[in-house]
């Protein structure tokens, strides 16, 4: 889940409550098949130790193992460029917070929220964002600072010491829930306006359904994850479960921040935290704690990008590249926190383009192979797996249709 959490009501918003609840099932099952899917294929073709990558290699060639190793590179690009925005942010945040320091000269409508698109619907501002001081700025100075934090963990030989801390995860996503349900009860349904549950429609759905496809992106590594259960035999139970879990605590976040926050519903903010002023306590609380955790997984994010070159390239495994492809992850990160730090925008991508590849195609691909080796591939199975790929082509090419 992950960052995930945080921009789930934007896309609620942006899809409309109707489509992204619809959404939120669709794509919960689709991406379950298609992870059960690879699970199948790797009993009859593969093994415990493999993955993704070798059963192409096996089922499929080379070339369709190099380009699973690409794409996984790909997500985890993505997944580090929106750790990074959120670790400037929580910074930014947490710093301001402890140093009575207003954060911006934004319109504050109640109590604790904010609209910092400064919806028209409410009321135009004129008055432009502010930094407390041109040292401090969160599109500026401060994503370059959290690089003096965060190099020196990337260059740790033993990444273990971080695995550690992965408890915490639990304890955000479990605050995250405690948070949008006390939020919420102290508004209440806020839903009086019928047209707002339809929101932008289905002009914009695609942007929930490139999000989900991140959102629910496990399959470049669920068959290590499954290898770790106990009761083989139980796999496909045990995977329902847990799409089943994510997609409650999915909906739970998403739907019922989108239903109970007060404002215009387009104000909500692709980090839902940004819609509450900077002294809301329980809102400080949960940037210090995701600050913590988004530290202490970024290396373990890296680690796993560097794996996954050195695969593609046998020289990106060695000391010096591993310190190039550090400097360059950093580099991309700061450019896009200064000039592009929309979270939910390259999520979207990232989980259209990704998905696309590692949700979709492949697990489909793999198991028409897989069913024709067997020679129990019909026209109607693949047309099934056909659809799949399909959709998930669609899916990316609506990323470039939405404004």
């Amino acid at each position: 889940m992950g960052s995930s959490l945080l921009t789930m009501a934007w896309g609620v918003e942006r899809a409309g409550l109707p489509m992204a609840l619809f959404l939120l099932i669709f794509m919960a099952g689709l991406c379950l098949y298609t992870a059960y899917i690879l699970l199948k294929v790797n009993a009859r073709h593969g093994s415990e130790s493999c993955e993704v990558p070798a059963l192409c290699r096996t089922l499929l060639g080379e070339g369709a193992a190099a380009i699973a190793h690409t794409f996984s590179v790909i997500v985890l690009l993505g997944a580090n460029i929106v750790y990074w925005l959120l670790i400037t942010n929580f910074l930014y945040h947490t710093v301001n917070y402890f140093m009575d320091v207003s954060a911006s000269n934004i319109t504050v409508y109640n109590s604790s929220l904010l609209c910092p698109k400064h919806d028209p619907l409410i009321g135009p501002s004129d008055l432009p964002v502010v930094d407390p001081s041109p040292y401090w700025g969160l599109h500026s100075t401060v994503p370059i600072y959290v690089a003096f934090i965060v190099f020196p963990l990337l260059n740790f030989t033993n990444v273990s010491f971080f695995t550690k801390f992965n408890s915490l995860g639990t304890l955000s996503v479990f605050y995250l829930l405690i948070f949008v349900t006390v939020k919420g009860l102290s508004w209440g349904i806020n839903m009086d306006d019928l047209l707002v549950t339809v929101g932008r429609g289905s002009s914009d759905a695609a942007v929930l359904s490139g999000m989900l496809a991140l959102s629910f992106y496990i399959h470049n590594i669920i068959i290590t994850v499954m290898s770790n259960n106990a009761r083989q035999e139980k796999n496909g139970r045990d995977l329902t479960i847990a799409f089943l879990l994510v997609t409650v605590t999915y909906t739970t976040v998403g739907a019922f921040f989108y239903i109970c926050f007060p404002l215009a519903k387009s104000c909500i903010e692709d980090n839902i935290l940004n819609n509450f002023e900077m002294h809301d306590v329980m809102t400080a609380i949960a940037r210090a704690l995701l600050l913590f955790q988004v530290v202490t997984v970024y290396p373990l994010v890296v680690f796993m990008l560097r794996g996954e070159a050195a695969a593609l390239c046998a020289r990106a495994g060695g000391r010096a590249p591993a310190l190039l492809i550090n400097l360059a992850v950093m580099t991309l990160s700061i450019l896009f926190a200064c000039f592009c730090p929309d979270i939910g925008t390259i999520i979207r991508y990232t989980g259209a383009v990704s998905g696309l590849v590692h949700v979709f195609a492949l697990p489909s691909i793999l198991q028409m192979r897989s069913l024709q080796l067997r020679r129990k591939l019909t026209w109607w199975k693949g047309l099934l797996y056909s659809l799949i790929i399909v959709f998930g082509t669609f899916n990316l090419v609506m990323q470039f249709f939405i404004v």
